[in-house]
């Protein structure tokens, strides 16, 4: 059962750690609520000190991939909730720990994978879960998308082991993340990685083979170093229908009994940069987790959801390494 937690009074304040492009985007969409105060900003060296605030009831993460799961530590550890960007950790062991801490500290972890609140998602989810479509048989995951040398070489932590984690932790993670929410657990994984383009430590292309518990089967296609950026694509297929995305817009729907879902608005593609991606994936989520910060309940990406989706990516890496089929950790 679901540990009770106290709900935050209104204002709800937000500290954030780490003022990049991610940090500057939580920062303007929390602007915009009014139930929001955001009451501190820190960079990485600053950390310590902001979690020490009596005034920080919640702490964004928006730092360096590699550094998530440290900080996280640090904020429950401190009494406060946690939102953190994707992915939770690069290990999936760092990544546990934080989840078991918030449970023992009394306190919520949230991981931002925005792409679950899309209008069209949700409806593909409470579609699947009506069980019209029949067994689920395939899911793919496409991403080919665009970066260039400037993008690894104008932010030095991109590309590496430690701090980005590539292509699949920091490019195709959304996508990923839309698979697990939509097929559910994967069983076993099968993978290769590698680097064919930029000149960086981690990789820039993948592919793998999933089995999910339900028994479809699953196919990834990643990389980053394509010249022409494509839309991600989340392709599933069912005995009875279809449900085809590409980023948020639906190209296919057939589902029985359950009429097409309406695009309400465009996120924005990252396919060529990501500065292109909006704002607006950011203030669905946020929205959603001030509310249920307010009222005590879980937000709706807790921290075991974002782990089970750092645990598939470490599973097609550990595929890759050893040759093997792997089982990820935690489903």
């Amino acid at each position: 059962m679901d540990a009770v937690v106290a709900p935050l009074p209104i204002p709800v304040r937000v500290g954030i750690v780490g003022h990049g492009s991610i940090g500057t985007t939580v920062s303007e969409v929390l602007a915009g609520f009014d139930d929001v105060d955001v009451v501190g900003v820190a960079g990485r060296d600053g950390a310590d000190a902001l979690l020490a605030r009596d005034d920080v009831a919640v702490v964004a993460i928006c730092t360096p991939n590699g550094l998530h799961a440290e900080q996280a530590l640090r904020g429950v550890r401190a009494g406060k909730h946690v939102v953190v960007e994707k992915p939770l950790s690069l290990s999936v062991g760092a990544g546990h720990e934080v989840v078991v801490a918030a449970a023992a500290a009394g306190v919520r972890v949230a991981v931002i994978s925005q792409r679950r609140l899309e209008p069209a998602v949700r409806a593909a989810h409470a579609a699947i879960g009506g069980g019209t479509l029949g067994q689920p048989l395939l899911g793919e995951c496409l991403l080919r998308w665009h970066r260039d040398a400037a993008y690894y070489a104008d932010v030095p932590w991109r590309g590496t082991l430690n701090l980005d984690g590539g292509a699949l932790f920091n490019q195709a993670i959304h996508v990923l993340d839309l698979l697990r929410y939509l097929l559910g657990p994967v069983a076993s994984v099968t993978g290769h990685t590698a680097r064919l383009v930029h000149d960086i430590e981690a990789e820039d292309t993948a592919a793998a083979t999933l089995e999910f518990a339900s028994g479809a089967l699953g196919v990834v296609s990643v990389t980053s170093g394509t010249a022409i950026g494509h839309p991600a694509e989340l392709n599933l297929f069912f005995e009875q229908g279809a449900i085809r995305f590409a980023d948020d817009q639906v190209v296919e729907w057939v589902v029985p009994g359950v009429d097409r879902p309406n695009a309400l608005s465009r996120v924005g593609s990252g396919s060529a940069a990501p500065s292109a991606i909006g704002q607006e994936g950011h203030r669905r989520q946020w929205r959603a987790i001030i509310d249920a910060l307010k009222s005590g309940e879980q937000p709706i990406v807790a921290g075991l959801d974002g782990l089970g989706t750092a645990a598939l990516v470490a599973a097609v890496h550990e595929a890759s390494r050893t040759g093997t089929t792997v089982r990820p950790e935690f489903r």
